[in-house]
């Protein structure tokens, strides 16, 4: 393997989910768009279902990869189970991820948890 997988290659050269998404229930952000690297996520949630998820990012090709990959793991899922998703979820899910290019998956995990904060039954600690 180079220093990407080729699940995370994939995801990176044909993004699935990229662009805004129509009137969503939920948008979270993380960074700071014009400072660096920032990732949005656009949720549409149906009773406690998300089932529609899709993101927009500036940011190199992990970043694009994390923002692509993390809306195919929670499209279809339970908000309590994107709550409990993780950085290391992430990680797993793209087949590793450089450690020069940890900041990728963080940016993706604290969108999503940007934008279930008002789903979320506690504090995350």
């Amino acid at each position: 393997m180079g220093k990407y997988s080729d699940i995370l290659m994939d995801h990176f050269t044909a993004p699935r989910n990229s662009g805004p998404l129509e009137a969503p229930d939920a948008t979270g952000h993380a960074g700071t768009p014009g400072r660096g690297p920032f990732l949005i996520l656009y949720l549409r949630i149906n009773g406690d279902r998300i089932v529609a998820a899709r993101f927009q990012t500036y940011g190199c090709g992990p970043t694009i990869a994390c923002g692509s990959m993390l809306t195919e793991l929670i499209i279809g899922q339970s908000v309590a189970d994107c709550l409990q998703l993780t950085t290391e979820t992430l990680i797993e899910a793209l087949d590793g991820v450089p450690p020069d290019k940890l900041h990728s998956p963080t940016l993706a995990i604290a969108a999503l948890r940007d934008a279930l904060k008002f789903y979320s039954p506690a504090p995350f600690a």
